[in-house]
């Protein structure tokens, strides 16, 4: 007759060996990791940049992992939905998000009512990369620089307007942080992305505009508008001959960019985003990839998770920085 302590004994290693089986079946699930298609979010519209960036690296990173990866374009509120949609996936590397300083960081900052917190519910993979915006003047504009733009804004305070791709976008901020360096003042007026508001400067409706470089080189390299400077501390071989806004007088080490990054659900296992981490940063070391995001305005980083993770808690002073001063809120 058994005893109770044999009972309770024998029980206990059934349900140690239950235990291991479970683990031994999830590591074996994660090891196969990918076995079905890989869900790429970008939370903007097709045709625009994120869009552009994610097809340049859906394929090659496809291709690495053995899987076909579908872009998924979850477009509205800034790029809200689209993150939502991803913080709302399985935890499982099947769904990833292209994401940005718009939707990742500021539109928190902006409206404390969004549902996510970046930090929180979302686990970066990799740094895609970075790349300056450029301010850019109508065609009459009576500036050809910065220094003439200073000039011309403080001799008529308030009259000058400036367009950015929306409230809380990078391009906002951006154009709220030069009034603030600088100590002008200016209209905003922002659009329903960077296409519209170009199409106004090219009209005359508004004096200026703060742009991402893919969606103005267009233009730049046509003559239309006057490229006055982009928003980094120094000039960038992204945009040859364009001055750098940090360069300026009075505006040292002005330094706001566009950046990219990949993220997953924040509970997604370790392994399932180092296998991710490891396939991206290959395809982002191929130097067609890299000349591709180059024409989008962006250098290519590859960066790890911990470097995303630090760059962006530097990104998030700056911006909060900016939306405190200039009283940015959602719209």
């Amino acid at each position: 007759m058994k005893t109770p302590f044999r009972l309770a004994n024998g029980l206990a290693n059934h349900l140690c060996r239950v235990a291991i089986g479970m683990a031994c079946a999830a590591t074996s699930a994660f090891a196969a990791y990918p076995d079905k298609p890989i869900t790429l979010v970008v939370p903007f519209a097709p045709g625009g940049s994120s869009d552009i960036i994610g097809r340049t690296l859906g394929q090659p990173l496809s291709e690495k992992l053995g899987q076909s990866i579908v872009i998924e374009n979850v477009a509205g509120a800034g790029g809200v939905l689209g993150t939502q949609r991803t913080v709302r996936a399985a935890p499982d590397g099947y769904t990833i998000l292209l994401g940005s300083g718009s939707e990742i960081l500021i539109n928190k900052l902006i409206n404390p009512k969004i549902s996510y917190d970046a930090s929180r519910d979302l686990a970066p993979v990799v740094f895609v990369g970075t790349g300056p915006m450029v301010l850019l003047g109508k065609p009459a504009l009576p500036a050809n620089d910065v220094s003439e733009l200073l000039q011309l804004a403080r001799s008529k305070p308030g009259t000058l307007s400036y367009g950015s791709a929306g409230n809380g976008t990078p391009m906002h901020v951006a154009g709220e942080l030069l009034k603030m360096r600088a100590n002008i003042s200016m209209t905003h007026v922002p659009y329903r992305g960077a296409a519209p508001a170009l199409v106004d400067l090219l009209g005359g409706q508004t004096d200026l505009v703060v742009s991402t470089l893919s969606a103005a080189q267009t233009y730049i390299k046509g003559g239309r508008v006057k490229a006055l400077a982009i928003t980094g501390a120094q000039q960038s071989d992204l945009a040859p001959g364009i001055p750098a806004m940090g360069m300026q007088p009075g505006l040292s080490g002005f330094d706001l960019g566009v950046w990219f990054g990949l993220f997953v659900p924040a509970k997604t296992p370790t392994d399932v985003i180092q296998k991710v981490q490891k396939a991206a940063q290959e395809v982002l070391a191929d130097p067609e990839v890299r000349k591709r995001l180059a024409d989008q305005g962006i250098s290519a980083s590859g960066e790890s998770a911990d470097s995303l993770r630090q760059f962006m808690a530097a990104e998030t002073e700056k911006y909060r920085a900016v939306v405190k001063a200039a009283q940015i809120t959602a719209e």
